[in-house]
């Protein structure tokens, strides 16, 4: 056991003497959280909106400052014709245009129509179009409101039907990039640094020297991963609390099982990470097969930007096997929805078995090549 201790202590040494390794692990989930929070955002806000004034009434003027006192519109310009507008759009002045009529000559056959004669038309930036649907049923949500008192847009529909946003009433986009970001982390930071770590010792010939040694090859593995197990945690504090205290996201379930979870995923990150420095031969390559490989299936396939449930039945099946899917599924029933642990059972029996079998597999690899 004391040999053991040892070969942990000259792994955190190693740690604390490499400021490179120090800054990976600790500045790049802060910048990226930082940046993921209030950077790269798909809020709706401070939309720059034109006002066509030329059917402007009192009940049109009404819509347009409830509009504006939004927070999610501001009215930049107005101008006399819809061509006008159109031309701001173009120049990249303007992302939405709100235009009125009255007849039939005076609007386009997209245009809302109220019972009182008066009819709107949006002319949006569809340049990204998820945006620009968000901007539409933004603006015509308060458009509808406003109508229910000045009769300008009484949907029967809109008065019928309430809409209850649950677990994010003010649709924050930092509720759903946290968990994405933990599940990409974690798996970068431990894949990336066990696979460096252990490629090191291959390449400068200490490895086999460790392997003589009176301390079981086994032994010497799990000496080496213990620090990056324990950094891994540290990781997930951080995270954790920055989003709590930062962020402003809360975390409506348990804590210890928000814990439990992610160390089955942290081992399964683990595990790969000793996979990738059975196959790689040098740092270059071992950093190159678990930063860009893993980067992109985990960005792409994970539901981390794009939901798997909208892609091709081939990408499907792909994104079936990245191991992050599962973990930022979980996280976010767990931190965001506040369910009990028996809801995410599904996902943990499928981390689980895929920790285990890299775990034998890259254990199995590793004995082969160095034993």
């Amino acid at each position: 056991m004391k040999q053991f201790v040892s070969f942990v202590i000259k792994e955190i040494r190693h740690i604390q003497r490499d400021k490179r390794t120090t800054l990976i692990l600790f500045g790049i989930p802060v910048v990226l959280m930082l940046i993921f929070g209030f950077a790269i955002t798909t809020d709706v806000k401070n939309v720059r909106t034109v006002v066509v004034t030329s059917q402007m009434d009192l009940q049109t003027q009404r819509a347009v400052e409830r509009l504006s006192q939004s927070e999610y519109f501001t009215v930049t310009q107005t101008v006399n014709t819809p061509k006008d507008a159109e031309l701001l759009i173009r120049n990249q002045k303007a992302d939405l245009c709100l235009t009125f009529g009255s007849s039939p000559k005076d609007r386009g056959d997209d245009m809302l129509v109220g019972s009182g004669g008066r009819r709107i038309q949006l002319i949006v930036d569809g340049a990204d179009p998820n945006m620009a649907r968000q901007w539409v049923n933004y603006a015509t949500k308060i458009l509808t409101t406003d109508g229910l008192e000045s009769n300008l847009l009484p949907s029967l529909l809109e008065r019928d039907m309430g809409v209850r946003l649950l677990y994010n009433p003010s649709m924050r986009s930092a509720y759903n990039f946290v968990p994405a970001i933990l599940g990409m982390l974690l798996m970068l930071v431990c894949a990336m640094m066990t696979s460096i770590s252990i490629v090191r010792e291959k390449e400068r010939g200490t490895m086999e020297v460790l392997l003589v040694s009176p301390v079981r090859p086994l032994m010497i593995i799990i000496a080496k991963v213990v620090p990056y197990l324990v950094l891994a945690f540290g990781i997930l504090t951080t995270i954790l609390l920055m989003a709590r205290y930062v962020l402003d996201v809360p975390l409506a379930g348990s804590i210890a099982w928000i814990y439990v979870v992610s160390t089955i995923y942290i081992i399964l990150a683990l595990s790969l990470g000793l996979l990738i420095s059975n196959i790689a031969t040098t740092q270059l390559m071992a950093l190159l097969l678990s930063a860009m490989v893993l980067l992109v299936p985990i960005v792409m396939l994970s539901g981390m930007i794009f939901p798997v449930e909208s892609m091709p039945e081939v990408l499907r099946w792909i994104a079936a096997v990245v191991p992050p899917r599962y973990y930022i599924q979980a996280m976010r029933k767990l931190m965001i929805m506040g369910v009990d642990i028996r809801d995410v059972v599904g996902e943990i029996f499928v981390l689980s078995a895929m920790a285990i079998f890299l775990l034998l597999v890259a254990l199995a690899k590793f004995k082969n090549r160095l034993c």
